[in-house]
């Protein structure tokens, strides 16, 4: 069994712990948790999962990157990733200098369709290509922007921008996302783009989701549906009125608010039925299937594991062909954790190494995943070898 490493999560949430002169009593005292679970995560017995991480956070006070020790950047540097990250810094600190001499660019139809082509790369998870590609795009864009502006325009460099934000979470560089998300906003008020805007708050409401500031995340999903209601009734303003419903059901899921979770589930259902699959819609995945897999997501969250296996189960028997790879690799790991937890171990492996082979990686820079893999290392007597190379692959 491979030993466990002492930088792992719990012990980063114990050292901040001593950091603020707590003990486990004091910190657990300030926690919607029990002093057995935070002891059993601090020692490594139990996974770090992600609500429990980002209370952990709140209460001490700190982001919740200082306890999963995001970026990963050994092992972003041994896949050639790190590299990346400084170029598409950089273009997002040069928004504001206008056209560039210097820079050739290609025909503006060029530029839009490739900003698409980047979503594209993203939601089929290949993160090295689009994040080689971005700095270029961008800085292209920004210069044809400034010199011909056009709604069109400033709409694909929203959307570069929205896609510097993916890869930035992937990857693990939250501080970088939310510089992207704030040019995202800056273009999509040059286009004058309602649904934009709104994508723009579902965001943000995801980035507070994750360091536990559940309020704030609610609030910013109103403001997006303040936002988007001054569209017209599109279909594309109602796919992110939708997906505004499915981020609110997380959101309120993790906030143990049932009752809230079951309205948002079913407002999202409801446009689903209305709309069909409208997974091109700003690439969010809306549709019937996007619902379904919310509604998982939401059971997960709430702890409600027999309930989230079942429907887990009835999802894998129907998931389309279509769906994006980033969707796809997000269901395994969430069924990965649910197995753990209903002591169905060897499927929970196998889901990871779905998830591994579906979108490598996605699940390398998972926190989920690589908190579930250390989960099962602890709950295997003795550990298959395909657990050992997981295990490996993620640097335990």
């Amino acid at each position: 069994m491979p030993a466990l490493e002492e930088d792992h999560t719990g012990a980063r949430i114990a050292e901040q712990r001593k950091l603020a002169r707590l003990t486990q009593r004091q910190l657990a005292d300030r926690l919607p948790y029990s002093y057995s679970l935070l002891t059993q995560v601090e020692c490594g017995a139990r996974p770090a999962t992600a609500d429990f991480v980002a209370a952990c956070a709140k209460a001490l006070n700190v982001d919740v990157t200082v306890l999963t020790g995001q970026p990963y950047v050994t092992e972003l540097q041994r896949d050639r990733l790190a590299e990346l990250v400084r170029p598409i810094r950089e273009s997002l600190d040069l928004y504001d200098l206008g056209p560039n001499p210097d820079l050739t660019v290609r025909p503006a139809e060029q530029l839009i369709a490739g900003a698409g082509t980047l979503c594209e790369e993203v939601r089929a998870t290949h993160l090295r290509k689009a994040a080689r590609d971005l700095p270029g795009l961008i800085a292209e864009l920004t210069h044809t922007a400034w010199s011909t502006p056009s709604t069109e325009l400033w709409q694909a460099l929203a959307s570069a921008y929205r896609t510097a934000h993916d890869i930035s979470v992937k990857l693990g560089y939250y501080d970088l996302s939310a510089v992207a998300l704030d040019r995202m906003d800056w273009a999509a008020q040059r286009a004058s783009n309602a649904c934009l805007a709104a994508v723009r708050q579902y965001m943000r409401a995801l980035m507070y989701f994750r360091e536990g500031e559940y309020r704030i995340g609610q609030r910013l999903v109103a403001s997006g549906h303040s936002v988007v209601a001054q569209a017209d009734k599109t279909r594309e303003a109602l796919a992110v009125t939708g997906q505004l419903h499915l981020g609110a059901s997380v959101i309120s899921a993790r906030a143990e608010d049932a009752a809230a979770v079951k309205v948002h589930i079913g407002e999202a259902r409801r446009i689903a039925k209305r709309i069909g699959d409208a997974s091109d819609v700003h690439w969010l995945s809306f549709g019937p299937t996007n619902v379904d897999l919310h509604e998982m997501s939401a059971a997960v969250e709430m702890r409600q594991y027999d309930d989230a296996l079942k429907k887990a189960r009835k999802i894998s028997k129907a998931l389309p062909s279509r769906l994006a790879t980033s969707r796809r690799a997000h269901f395994l790991i969430d069924r990965a954790r649910t197995e753990m937890e209903t002591g169905n171990t060897e499927d929970a492996l196998k889901s990871l190494v779905e998830a591994r082979r579906v979108a490598p990686e996605q699940t390398r820079y998972h926190p989920a995943a690589r908190e579930t893999i250390t989960g099962l290392v602890h709950l295997s007597r003795r550990t298959p070898d395909t657990l050992n190379h997981m295990a490996a692959w993620i640097g335990l």
